[in-house]
């Protein structure tokens, strides 16, 4: 009996020395490598993440994720989140990465590792077509019920302006709210504008008037992060190349935008 107690003590203590032993890796760069893959934290925002008839991620930011992994020697895994909780799931490990069209505020400034902006962007008033004569300058919003995604720039513009909205999930349930005539209007990302409202596209019938800000896309790590040089040397090198403006060219996105 006492044997076998002093076996169980043992490997108990053997397995707390090799738990305690083992090394967590000292970057992220050895974190993503040991796990073979970087999972990018996205929505689903066309033209920069959505899915194709197969339900593959692609569009710019995905398309040029895909090749950010293949220049790490890793698989990349796409995970929807709830963009509000962003930081938090970043911090946590259960994404590597934030890359979704996401603008550079103080808020993701003091709370990630950014890159170097990457495009440019601007928040823009989304209105019904026929009615978008009356709403050509902030003093004509005042008075509009607005749909915006909770934790985007566009909720904050619109907080600071002092109007009245309500949150909703994603930039394109801001839209659908204000097809759907629940919302007057609301505030998405110029770019996800361009691709989605107007004539020839899912919104035909939707327009947008007043550009609220202008302001650049970064792509966000964790703080301290060794892939923040890593993402700057491989834009660098695919605007170089090339492979950003044609990727860019695929999705509509203009080669105007693209910061080199």
């Amino acid at each position: 009996m006492k044997k076998l107690i002093a076996l169980i003590l043992a490997l108990i203590f053997t397995l707390s020395f090799t738990a305690c032993g083992a090394e967590e890796p000292a970057s992220d760069l050895e974190y993503i490598t040991k796990n073979g893959k970087i999972v990018i934290g996205i929505t689903d925002f066309t033209p920069m993440d959505f899915q194709d008839e197969n339900g593959e991620w692609i569009g710019f930011d995905a398309d040029m994720a895909n090749a950010f992994a293949e220049y790490l020697g890793v698989e990349a895994e796409f995970i929807v989140i709830d963009w509000d909780n962003k930081i938090f799931e970043l911090e946590n490990k259960s994404i590597d990465v934030v890359w979704n069209g996401m603008t550079l505020t103080d808020k993701v400034k003091n709370a990630m590792g950014c890159s170097d902006p990457y495009c440019k962007n601007a928040q823009v008033v989304v209105v019904k077509a026929d009615v978008a004569d009356q709403y050509q300058d902030e003093a004509s919003l005042k008075d509009l019920a607005f749909a915006v995604e909770a934790g985007s720039a566009g909720k904050e513009i619109v907080e600071s302006l002092g109007l009245n909205f309500t949150e909703v999930a994603y930039q394109s349930d801001a839209l659908m709210e204000v097809a759907a005539g629940t919302s007057d209007a609301c505030v998405i990302d110029l770019l996800m504008a361009g691709a989605m409202i107007g004539e020839g596209t899912a919104y035909p019938d939707l327009t947008y008037t007043v550009s609220l800000t202008s302001e650049d896309y970064v792509v966000g790590f964790r703080k301290g992060s060794d892939l923040v040089e890593k993402f700057n040397q491989f834009w660098a090198d695919s605007c170089a190349e090339g492979t950003v403006f044609e990727t860019a060219k695929i999705y509509g996105v203009q080669e105007s935008v693209i910061i080199k």
